[in-house]
């Protein structure tokens, strides 16, 4: 389903991301403070709004549709702002899907407990990124050689928190294989709780990835944005 989405920061990464979440369908605004950043990364084919400030100013906030945004991904070359970007985003005008790149990996932990989910530049992709912005959209990490059963990783939605895990899964078509939780990963086991920031793993039949996606879409949003 498509979702609108503001990436903050027009780098290498930023950029990629918005051309890669525009091709996938969806509505797509892009902050920077610098023209020129549009001008070298960003290109003419880009469809989207591109806003000149800070990630973290109320009205350019306002001007990128922050208030209708599924999802916030802050990717500048700061943590301090990408982390600030995330928190106002969240916190003041309910965006539910942010991500913030970060350089210090060390201090992923302390934002996971603020509730920011963090990607580091090492191990960062942009197809990474874009499944914590849209994590109904499912592709594969891995599919068996016969092609019927693919494994996926997923951030949980906000609005997981405090259901079982186990409602995930469907028969033989969805299993639960593991959580990463607080930068730890762990196998399923019985009565597992979502919890905030949590990430799962799962094994999907191909034929079954539209009813996962529909598992892990909110149902008072379903049939659009409210």
């Amino acid at each position: 389903m498509p979702v609108h989405i503001i990436v903050v920061g027009c780098g290498r990464v930023g950029s990629g991301l918005a051309r890669a979440l525009e091709a996938g369908g969806h509505s797509v605004a892009i902050i920077d403070q610098e023209q020129k950043a549009f001008d070298r990364f960003l290109g003419n084919g880009f469809g989207g709004r591109a806003i000149r400030g800070v990630g973290f100013d109320r009205d350019v906030l306002l001007a990128a549709g922050v208030e209708e945004a599924d999802a916030l991904a802050a990717v500048t070359d700061g943590d301090n702002s990408n982390i600030l970007t995330a928190r106002i985003a969240r916190e003041h005008f309910g965006v539910k899907q942010v991500v913030a790149r970060i350089y210090d990996a060390r201090r992923a932990e302390i934002y996971a407990r603020l509730g920011i989910p963090t990607v580091a530049t090492v191990p960062w992709t942009i197809d990474h990124i874009a499944r914590f912005l849209v994590p109904a959209d499912i592709e594969a990490d891995w599919v068996d050689p016969t092609g019927a059963i693919s494994l996926v990783e997923r951030p949980l939605p906000g609005w997981w928190i405090g259901r079982p895990l186990a409602e995930l899964e469907a028969g033989d078509r969805i299993r639960l294989v593991g959580v990463n939780r607080g930068g730890g990963a762990q196998l399923a086991t019985a009565g597992l709780v979502a919890q905030d920031g949590d990430t799962v793993f799962l094994a999907v039949r191909n034929d079954a990835v539209d009813e996962l996606a529909a598992l892990l879409t909110e149902p008072a949003v379903a049939g659009g944005h409210a």
